[in-house]
């Protein structure tokens, strides 16, 4: 399948904070926050939602194709992404500027705080998929946060070009407004998002969730540690979640989950099949620092998943192909 991930593409600044954030956050005083938290430790990681999907893609032998717009200091990145099997051919570079970067707080109970600069992703509304594709025409489109004129015109450029696409707003839900959400999501094959976005989603656009239901052929809800559930058709698959061995950082654990979903849509899995692939993938990204600090081959994915689930045999076929 030709597959094609737009989005950001940054460098992730992590950093962890011991204590809870909650516990510095007085509700009564909400109307003019000042706070500052002292964090023990920051580390540098690739990140950017484009790229962290891309890369756990790639995990499965699909070779997606990573459309975006980067700075002049994306070669080690470029590098690292075609290493690990992503098609960067598709990356547009601007030398006048820098990555866009993303700079991510955790506290003790995995809640987050997070800030992104935009660098090079502000100029992702001037790259079209003809300007990135050429001739080729892709069988699966991921629009996930990007610059929010970016994700409207890719939407839109996928409505006229009859591509099927998977709508991800995620990231960008806070700063979307409803007019943009409904037209963004509208002949959509696919939305995910979490839980807290979909009621975010219904506020803004004033849809309910069944509304949602009706627009989108399929919605994928995912709720956390309490797993996920598909809604296609009138019915509700529901997907566990896969217990890890421990957390180590919750970033990019949603990412991951979309792109072990799609995988699973990719080889014409079941759904709930590719919800599970999905929750496997989420789990691997918890065990491990940073959005693409995870490492298996598909022969190792499988293994692991023979001892979570009994749809393991659909998996093992993967390996015959």
């Amino acid at each position: 399948m030709n597959l094609v991930v737009t989005g950001s593409i940054a460098y992730d600044y992590l950093m962890r904070f011991p204590g809870s954030f909650k516990e510095h956050i007085l509700a009564e005083e909400l109307h003019q926050v000042s706070l500052s938290f002292l964090v023990e430790e920051m580390t540098k990681h690739w990140g950017g939602v484009a790229a962290n999907i891309a890369f756990t893609l790639a995990r499965f032998d699909l070779q997606p194709k990573l459309v975006g717009t980067v700075g002049r200091d994306f070669q080690d990145y470029r590098e690292w992404l075609d290493e690990a099997g992503v098609d960067t051919s598709t990356v547009k570079q601007l030398d006048d500027v820098f990555t866009a970067s993303f700079f991510c707080n955790t506290d003790d109970e995995n809640n987050q705080i997070a800030s992104f600069y935009s660098g090079a992703m502000a100029h992702a509304k001037d790259y079209s998929l003809a300007d990135a594709l050429s001739d080729i025409a892709p069988d699966l489109v991921i629009v996930s946060p990007n610059d929010p004129a970016a994700m409207s015109n890719l939407t839109q450029e996928c409505r006229d070009k009859g591509y099927r696409f998977v709508y991800d707003p995620s990231q960008q839900v806070a700063r979307l407004d409803g007019e943009t959400l409904k037209h963004d999501m509208q002949g959509a094959f696919a939305m995910v998002v979490n839980h807290y976005e979909a009621h975010i989603i219904s506020e803004k656009t004033g849809m309910s969730l069944e509304d949602l239901r009706t627009a989108i052929d399929l919605l994928v809800i995912t709720e956390g540690g309490e797993g996920s559930k598909i809604y296609t058709n009138g019915d509700v698959i529901p997907v566990p979640a896969f217990a890890p061995t421990e957390i180590k950082d919750p970033t990019g654990a949603g990412d991951a989950f979309r792109a072990g979903f799609i995988a699973g849509l990719s080889y014409d899995l079941p759904l709930e099949v590719a919800g599970e692939m999905g929750a496997m993938c989420a789990t691997y990204a918890l065990e491990h620092i940073g959005p693409q600090g995870h490492h298996y081959t598909l022969a190792q994915f499988i293994e692991r998943f023979r001892s979570q689930s009994e749809s393991s045999q659909q998996l093992e076929n993967l390996l015959k192909v």
